[in-house]
């Protein structure tokens, strides 16, 4: 498996025993692209993760990262791709500089190039001011930048990020995201897992996947647009009758309140949808505006894996 894409993977499989995490998974990730894994905790994102970054050994199928087989040429690989974990996991008693000189001797960078290196990633990532604070006094926010100014110290052509916003607030998530940006335009290929929809929608490409397969994948543009659900937006007078109502029926695939309104997914191939809805709301004598509106990803989601909930039983 060769050519332009940064990863390709066939039948990708990981077993913990008679539990299968990560089950027959087919990709194909363009190089310098932003590439998600959208899925809830439990679905195999990280594992998936892990199998690619040579860190963990398929059960079975196979994957080629950056040209590179895992995991018989991880050793080779690991010099190419930058790893960022969803626990900030460098040094809390080293200061901002001591954790990225640390990092540059980790990744051996030479000597005469460590120091434009390091002055590149303290300005690129709004660390200057920081270089002299011990790393465990930052805010979630500094973290997040320390981690990703050292996971691309040594210019890795690939870089695994594995929810790497989950626990900073919405500014700093759409300032990371700018620097993820910055670096797919320099020609970075980016795998990001995620089980937040905004940030899937950032994507350039993206895999749903659930219970360890892959449920869809696509843009996500062309995936909200190849839906295979009529989404159906109700303004009822008592919204709880409503989705009480729908939820009995076998044509709906999932009922959601959003304030006063309804957000449905009726199946795909169920004729007059609007009226046969109109109609079995009357009936229960609520009335009701029924229309049919855009998808939006959670919509994908719910149509994809036929839950929006946790999947308890799955590594990730």
């Amino acid at each position: 498996m060769a050519g332009d894409y940064a990863i390709e993977t066939r039948g990708l499989t990981r077993r913990f025993g008679k539990f299968t995490a990560v089950d027959g998974i087919d990709l194909k990730i363009p190089r310098g692209k932003i590439y998600g894994f959208l899925g809830p905790n439990g679905s195999g994102k990280s594992t998936t993760i892990r199998m690619l970054c040579g860190l963990l050994e398929p059960s079975g199928g196979e994957a080629t990262v950056l040209g590179h087989s895992v995991p018989q040429e991880a050793e080779a690989l690991r010099r190419k791709i930058g790893y960022m974990t969803q626990t900030f996991s460098l040094y809390a008693d080293l200061t901002v500089r001591e954790n990225l000189e640390f990092m540059a001797e980790v990744f051996t960078l030479p000597t005469a190039k460590r120091k434009a290196r390091i002055g590149e990633a303290l300005g690129r990532y709004f660390l200057k001011e920081l270089v002299a604070q011990r790393a465990g006094t930052l805010s979630g926010g500094q973290k997040q930048r320390l981690a990703l100014a050292a996971a691309t110290l040594h210019e890795p052509e690939m870089l695994f990020l594995d929810e790497p916003t989950s626990a900073v607030d919405p500014q700093s998530r759409r300032d990371f995201w700018d620097r993820l940006f910055d670096l797919a335009a320099d020609g970075t290929t980016i795998l990001v897992t995620t089980h937040l929809m905004d940030e899937a929608e950032r994507c350039h490409g993206l895999a749903i996947i659930s219970r360890g397969k892959l449920a869809a994948e696509g843009s996500p543009q062309q995936l909200m647009q190849d839906i295979d659900a009529l989404v159906l937006e109700i303004d009822p007078d008592d919204p709880r009758k409503a989705s009480d109502a729908l939820r009995g029926q076998s044509y709906v695939k999932s009922v959601t309140q959003i304030g006063n309104h309804l957000h449905a997914l009726l199946k795909k191939d169920t004729r007059d949808g609007v009226k046969k809805v109109q109609a079995l709301l009357k009936k229960q004598g609520i009335e009701a505006k029924v229309q049919e509106t855009h998808a939006d990803l959670e919509d994908v989601f719910v149509a994809s894996t036929g839950s929006g909930e946790a999947e308890q039983d799955h590594v990730d």
